[in-house]
């Protein structure tokens, strides 16, 4: 990228790829979630997916014995992930692969756990469990993060954010009833806290965006980038008490 003009993508990948997390959570998030479960030491295959660099992957290995799975459209997330891993010598038991969310390579009911944090709205919802179903266990567990919106008011110019994104927010009332439709048991639900947001996410982004900006001078299209990541920050501090994002937990039955 150093003798080319980089395109959006580009950007992300770069952005992202030394960042502890590629959107909003933490680890007492990753635990709370983990609180919902039950006996941990039953699951043996996860798989988690839209992984990025494994922040929260990491945190799972912790507390899970079992072997986890990452995976991730993107090459470098992946490899990042797997160099990780190595470092904390869990390369025996973490692995992260490229795939694809919607067509994964994963045999029919043979997981214990599919986590997926910020990644099921990039296919929908719906769309996403109801695939990610079947290759469940009977008795395993879904646990993803989504953004949703957390009171009647739904404003204008935050709804049309997301909708630019590719992102169809819904009431939390309305996926837990998706989820129990497509034949999850539901379990819990509960929203990131600001910090998830801030802290962990839009203040290292914007470190890694200054970066970027100092290295492609007079860019159009890093300006254009940063201009859009820095609404995305006005508008949650304008709009955090309408629209966040959620972990949604539910068991198949």
């Amino acid at each position: 990228m150093e003798n080319k003009q980089p395109d959006f993508l580009d950007l992300l990948l770069e952005a992202h790829i030394d960042l502890e997390r590629q959107g909003p959570g933490s680890r007492e998030a990753v635990e709370k979630a983990l609180g919902f479960l039950g006996d941990l030491s039953r699951f043996e295959n996860i798989a988690d997916l839209g992984c990025g660099t494994g922040g929260q992957t990491l945190i799972l290995a912790e507390y899970l014995k079992g072997k986890i799975i990452g995976l991730d459209m993107f090459p470098a997330f992946s490899e990042k992930l797997n160099k990780r891993a190595s470092e904390k010598n869990l390369g025996d038991r973490v692995k992260g692969i490229v795939g694809n969310m919607e067509n994964l390579p994963f045999e029919k009911n043979s997981l214990d756990l599919i986590w997926s944090e910020g990644a099921v709205d990039n296919i929908g919802f719906e769309k996403g469990l109801s695939h990610w179903r079947g290759f469940l266990k009977e008795g395993g567990y879904a646990a993803v993060t989504c953004p949703s919106w957390l009171t009647k008011e739904h404003p204008a110019e935050a709804k049309q954010f997301w909708t630019d994104a590719g992102s169809q927010l819904d009431i939390v009332e309305d996926n837990i009833k998706i989820m129990q439709n497509l034949g999850y048991q539901f379990t819990a639900a509960f929203a990131l806290n600001e910090e998830c947001w801030t802290e962990n996410y839009f203040y290292p982004r914007e470190q890694a965006i200054n970066k970027l900006i100092e290295k492609y001078d007079n860019c159009d299209t890093v300006r254009e980038y940063a201009a859009i990541n820095r609404r995305e920050v006005e508008l949650y501090r304008k709009y955090k008490r309408n629209y966040g994002y959620v972990f949604y937990i539910g068991r198949a039955v």
